[in-house]
């Protein structure tokens, strides 16, 4: 059976906390994405526990009457525990060299392994259409594993949503992005 799963970053955001709500731009984003979604059957969705990723799918999921599974594996990728000022630099080189590691942070292999243990599980499952919800350098880590072309310059292309359909059939893996940039 061929799954479908649909990779999405969140919704513009007021900021980077935990807690950090949707643009009033955002909300009118996460309606997009319903109505993007609304004539696409959708048998899970998986979010990251952060704010503005369920506020992201939250009109997708109301529209389908479907709950929003929160997993910690989504959540956003912890590049150093204290403040790097050069941490876009920082971040280009750990998509170099995915054991790079700073401060209190999570690697680019370790934050693409906990991401691609939730994609596994998706296709040992049951369901054939999945929406995940998660951040930008997230979802660039997981398209890289299946596309090692996908690098820091497409990560920096990325927008505030975006989407991308990740396809697998008989242990094939395709992925197109399909969200047009306004």
């Amino acid at each position: 059976m061929e799954k479908e799963i649909y990779l999405i970053r969140h919704c513009e955001a007021e900021g980077q906390p935990f807690e950090a709500n949707l643009t009033k731009r955002g909300s009118k984003q996460a309606k997009q994405l319903s109505d993007f979604f609304s004539k696409i059957k959708v048998d899970q969705i998986i979010s990251s526990p952060f704010l503005r990723a369920i506020q992201s799918i939250e009109p997708t999921s109301n529209e389908k009457n479907i709950d929003i599974d929160l997993d910690e594996r989504l959540s956003e990728r912890k590049l150093s525990s204290t403040d790097l000022p050069d941490w876009l630099e920082k971040l280009e080189a750990t998509f170099e060299d995915m054991e790079l590691k700073f401060d209190g942070g999570e690697s680019s292999q370790e934050a693409t392994n906990r991401a691609i243990s939730v994609i596994d599980e998706i296709i040992k499952s049951e369901n054939q259409i999945t929406i995940i919800v998660t951040h930008g350098n997230l979802m660039s880590l997981i398209i890289k594993q299946f596309n090692k072309e996908f690098g820091f310059e497409n990560w920096k292309s990325l927008s505030n949503p975006d989407i991308f359909l990740l396809k697998c059939k008989d242990n094939e893996f395709d992925c197109e992005r399909l969200w047009e940039v306004e």
